[in-house]
């Protein structure tokens, strides 16, 4: 079995102003926190810089001269910078860390928000993992990059400009002797950055495909298992394992490099300032400012050292960014009007107007029509059945009704109004949704009924239940409706599950009930027949559209309309459309042709 993974595009440039400065204006509400960072940081640097010239000092004025009550002083003066020095850098990090919080708080809420104004048809052609992914590792490496990359990349400067600037003052000769070295370590910085790159891409490549394999293989685990194939997907799987694995390994050992090369550079030139400056200029150089220049150099190259770490953290951040700044650039396909009508009450009147309607484009760029100049009224109370083959477009109907999609052409009116001119909120509070793959929440029963409508009471949830015989299993459960539901509703049977979305249905009470019938192909006799009532019971006295699979389960609606291949193709009761022996009589007899069932012998041909 092959396998294919759906992986993110990878970003080309380690640095993207354009992405930069949308980032940053995540942080610009917090810019005061930022100023007092950027200070605090100025004055750790400063505090890191005296530490070398005070050692110059002690040596040269105290030590050389059997000063000892001096260099008591100075020391105290030492440590208090030192102190200083560690306060400066503790409050620094703990603003900056408070600052990348803050500001991913308010880019996770931007997101989320983008995602619930998201039509469904996003989340029908975008893998769920990979949002989860943008929600969390991605906002993690944009958090880092905020609280270490920007201002500590400032930092690292001021801290290699202050150094070069304090060695040439103290020793110019000395300073430049120091820079022969810096090619070299460009050199070396160069080269481990090329090859840092080339394992980020690698080992985030190969990290998204052990993610795709593990979602997939966790999710069908039961197929897994039920046709043995443990050990081939663990072969698949430990090659997955063993790319990434290498990929690391081949990122450590650049690391493990890169390090000792600028220890080495580093050594180098403090043997030539040991060479200069103990030799060839030692009458102008004293073992003070030789000892402080040799500590000045140490610290010449922790930041350039910083500076590399720094560039994976800025690589990782751009490639997140933009990942993220894609997602909040999907455009928002089913928006609200600027200006909605108001929808308090409904009567339930519905009616598609040469509605034409597709998901999809074909290669040419045409339209792969799923609805075709479908026209249809549907009077207030009136309980109107669909159906047809599978692909007819009757599941299309509803996702146009609750406006999950809009029409290429024509119209959807409920109450004689385009549903476009409503706002989505007020549509969708009047129209209740049982699908036949019913999603219930991790929570109690009752809150899977009542879905955070505080209007809704413990005794309107409990008579909800009754109405649709769903309280018979609940009051067997451990704890009744304040019984636990698991993951997706796991310890739940699929009719249980089915008859809480009719209890869910019937405490929001809403002038409009959309049902989709296939769960019931799925159960027990008993529950069957439960699920059979409660659906009779949910149909009266609102407007009702069911999308058949089980058309035993629709022979008592008001009206049939039979869907074939995007069109309507017949229109009548059950007993009317099987007299006519047409499309709708095909599928009676197809459903029903292993059982011993008497149809008209109108129907039959027989007569």
């Amino acid at each position: 079995m092959a396998i294919q993974f759906q992986e993110d595009d990878i970003l080309g440039k380690a640095y993207d102003a354009r992405l930069m400065r949308r980032l940053l204006g995540y942080v610009r509400p917090y810019r005061g926190l930022v100023a007092l960072s950027v200070l605090l940081l100025l004055l750790s640097s400063a505090a890191a810089l005296a530490g070398p010239y005070l050692v110059r000092v002690g040596i040269d004025r105290y030590i050389a001269a059997g000063q000892m009550a001096g260099l008591g002083r100075l020391t105290a003066i030492y440590l208090a910078i030192l102190a200083a020095g560690f306060g400066f850098r503790y409050l620094q990090s703990y603003l900056m860390q408070t600052v990348g919080q803050r500001a991913m708080y308010d880019l996770r809420l931007a997101l989320f928000t983008h995602l619930q104004r998201l039509s469904v048809g996003f989340y029908t052609r975008t893998p769920v993992g990979r949002l989860i992914t943008r929600i969390t590792n991605d906002i993690d490496a944009l958090n880092e990059m905020i609280t270490q990359g920007v201002v500590g990349i400032f930092g690292d400067l001021i801290t290699l400009v202050g150094i070069i600037l304090v060695m040439l003052v103290l020793e110019w000769r000395l300073a430049l002797i120091t820079f022969t070295v810096i090619p070299l370590i460009l050199l070396v910085t160069v080269l481990f950055r090329v090859k840092a790159r080339e394992t980020y891409r690698a080992v985030r490549t190969r990290l998204a495909r052990i993610n795709a394999y593990l979602n997939e293989n966790i999710t069908g685990m039961a197929i897994v298992q039920l046709f043995n194939r443990e050990r081939k997907n663990f072969q698949q799987f430990d090659g997955l394992n063993r790319e990434l694995r290498e990929w690391h390994i081949k990122g450590l050992r650049a690391f493990a490099l890169y390090h000792p090369a600028v220890g080495a550079t580093s050594a180098l030139a403090v043997a030539l300032i040991l060479v200069f400056g103990g030799g060839v200029f030692r009458t102008t150089v004293t073992i003070g400012l030789l000892v402080a220049f040799i500590q000045y150099t140490q610290r010449f190259f922790e930041p350039i050292e910083e500076l590399a770490e720094k560039y994976n953290i800025l690589q990782a951040a751009m490639a997140s960014s933009e990942r993220i700044f894609r997602l909040l650039d999907e455009p928002v396909e089913v928006d609200d009007p600027v200006e909605p009508v108001p929808l308090v009450r409904v009567r339930g009147e519905i009616e598609f107007r040469d509605v034409w309607f597709a998901y999809e484009h074909s290669d040419d760029g045409s339209p792969e029509w799923v609805l075709r100049d479908v026209s249809f009224r549907i009077a207030p109370g009136e309980s109107v059945a669909f159906v047809g083959h599978t692909g007819a477009g009757k599941s299309s109907i509803i996702n146009l009704i609750t406006r999950f999609h809009d029409p290429q052409r024509g119209q959807v009116l409920v109450d004689g109004t385009d549903v476009r001119r409503y706002a989505q909120r007020d549509l969708r509070r009047h129209v209740g949704l049982v699908l036949q793959d019913v999603f219930l929440f991790s929570g109690t029963i009752e809150s899977n009924i009542r879905l955070g409508n505080t209007e809704i009471a413990d005794e309107a949830v409990r008579r909800a239940a009754e109405f649709v015989n769903a309280h018979r299993f609940i009051d067997r459960l451990p704890h009744g409706f304040k019984t636990e539901v698991k993951e997706r509703g796991a310890t739940l049977s699929v009719g249980q599950k089915q008859l809480i979305a009719f209890a869910r249905a019937i405490a929001h009470n809403p002038e409009i009930l959309l049902v989709l019938d296939e769960a019931t192909s799925s159960v027990d006799v008993e529950t069957e027949i439960l699920i059979q009532d409660a659906l009779r019971k949910v149909l009266r006295d609102r407007t009702s559209i069911i999308i058949a699979h089980r058309l035993s389960t629709i022979q008592h609606v008001d009206r049939i309309l039979v869907l074939h291949k995007g069109r309507i193709v017949e229109e009548g009761r059950h007993h009317d459309l099987l007299a006519r022996g047409g499309i709708y009589t095909k599928l009676y007899q197809l459903q029903y042709r292993d059982q011993e069932i008497r149809l008209p012998r109108a129907v039959r041909g027989d007569g």
